[in-house]
């Protein structure tokens, strides 16, 4: 559902509201990370050092997937990985990206989130894939993390953090909470050992059951 103009005074505020949201469940700290939602001709984003204890309405900055500013402001750094995004898929209506700490540890080991608990389905697959490193606010950046997103509701990002896409943004705040407590659950069973990965036949029937219980998004798994 896209937002139309008249929307977007109240946008601001639920996408102040949820920015907010990320830095009291600890998943961004400072000015790491950014949050947007998509317009009726583009999409609004925290700003360019942006901190969740600050930040207000009309510091959010609106701008069109193509990277024109409306209004004025400077966008967070990564707007070309949310406009991306946006572009690549249209039923995508939030993107949040954080640098929250578990997310970020197993994103520096360049190795995607195993399938070693049934609630990594919740994200679309068998694991949560990561992209090699690029420099960050890259066009190559934007375009491994679409790549990775194909078939998936978030994704790790190479020695960086996470993103993820949801249809709004209370479900985009979410499903970043949600990975991060995924992501701490396997650096604790790494401290173990080597955990047990789901077999195909296991996730096969998870698959079947979360489409009965509405776990994750049905479109991605």
């Amino acid at each position: 559902m896209t937002i139309s103009a008249l929307e977007v005074p109240a946008q601001r505020v639920k996408l102040a509201n949820s920015y907010r949201r990320l830095g009291d469940v600890g998943l961004n700290e400072l000015a790491s990370g950014n949050v947007s939602c998509r317009t009726s001709d583009g999409m609004l984003i925290s700003a360019s050092g942006a901190v969740a204890s600050s930040i207000q309405a009309e510091d959010l900055v609106e701008m069109t997937l193509e990277g024109a500013v409306k209004g004025g402001g400077k966008p967070s750094s990564e707007w070309q990985m949310h406009a991306a995004i946006y572009k690549a898929y249209t039923e995508t209506n939030a993107v949040v990206h954080t640098h929250s700490d578990y997310c970020v540890a197993v994103a520096c080991q360049l190795q995607a989130l195993p399938g070693f608990h049934y609630l990594v389905g919740i994200f679309g697959g068998r694991d949560v894939p990561c992209t090699p490193y690029f420099t960050f606010g890259t066009a190559k950046l934007a375009e491994a993390a679409c790549a990775a997103l194909a078939h998936r509701s978030a994704c790790l990002l190479g020695s960086h953090g996470m993103i993820g896409r949801a249809e709004d943004l209370e479900s985009a705040v979410e499903l970043a909470h949600r990975l991060e407590i995924t992501a701490r659950q396997y650096v604790l069973t790494r401290q173990l050992g080597v955990p047990n990965l789901l077999t195909d036949a296991q996730w096969d029937e998870f698959f079947v059951q979360a489409e009965n219980y509405t776990y994750g998004d049905p479109g991605t798994s």
